[in-house]
């Protein structure tokens, strides 16, 4: 697994509490969550640039998520897949050196991994429809790895 896979992993984590728990962002609540995950500094300085990039810009990517999420409001997607989704709409949106695909890539893992296999459609298809907008871009052709 890379070392940016593992950082999205762990800052979809970290997203998902402070969602479930609506406690928001604090810098007790970071700290007390890289006391629970032992990582690397090179894996906690991404992790933490997504943390607090989604958590400043969440009004901005739930708008974007609203808006394309055809029929779905956001307390009707699943927890993990609003937070997978979150985490790809700011990559998508201020971290233009990540390619499109390898972010919505990511994302269809990840959400395999904490959520289902049936997520990996609707987040591929949800990012696939941002990306195109916000970057421009022709659709992106993804596919289920296999092995």
């Amino acid at each position: 697994m890379s070392s940016r896979r593992k950082a999205r992993e762990l800052a979809l984590q970290y997203l998902y509490c402070i969602d479930l728990n609506q406690e928001g962002f604090s810098e007790k609540g970071l700290k007390q969550f890289w006391s629970d995950h032992e990582t690397a500094e090179g894996l906690r300085a991404f992790t933490e640039r997504l943390i607090r990039g989604v958590v400043a810009e969440r009004a901005n990517i739930d708008g974007m998520i609203q808006t394309y999420a055809e029929n779905w409001s956001l307390d009707r997607i699943a927890a993990v897949d609003r937070n997978v989704l979150r985490l790809a709409v700011y990559e998508i949106l201020k971290e233009p050196d990540i390619p499109l695909n390898v972010t919505i890539n990511e994302a269809i893992e990840v959400a395999r991994k904490f959520s289902s296999d049936e997520s990996g459609t609707f987040i591929n298809g949800l990012l696939d429809r941002i990306g195109k907008v916000m970057r421009k871009e022709e659709p992106v052709k993804t596919g289920r790895r296999t092995g």
